[in-house]
């Protein structure tokens, strides 16, 4: 087994990606604007990407690449999407809050 990527302790590698994901988690929370709210989405995708990574390095193996490259593909796809949905439902608009979208529900 792996205790080391790169001359660095794996345990290094899962620190820097859990604190990744909480700056993420917190930024989607605490935030109103979407755009930063995708952003930090994005943050958590790429945190568990990360993990992954180490955890495919750890056990020698190439299932938490493969993983990796799916969870690419849905960041993909969901900030296209996403974005989308944010420039339509706030093309007029002139600021920009996500608690805007609520009346929107009929």
């Amino acid at each position: 087994m792996a205790t080391s990527f790169a001359g660095v302790p794996i345990f290094d590698y899962e620190a820097l990606a859990s604190v990744l994901f909480f700056i993420g988690l917190a930024g989607a929370v605490a935030r109103r604007n979407p755009l930063v709210m995708l952003m930090s989405i994005e943050l958590m995708f790429n945190a568990a990407n990360l993990a992954f990574i180490v955890f495919a390095r750890a056990w020698l193996n190439n299932a938490g690449q493969i993983f990796a490259f799916l969870v690419i593909t849905v960041a993909a796809a969901e900030a296209a999407i996403a974005l989308a949905i944010v420039v339509i439902v706030f093309r007029s608009a002139p600021q920009v809050d996500v608690d805007d979208v609520r009346v929107l529900h009929g």
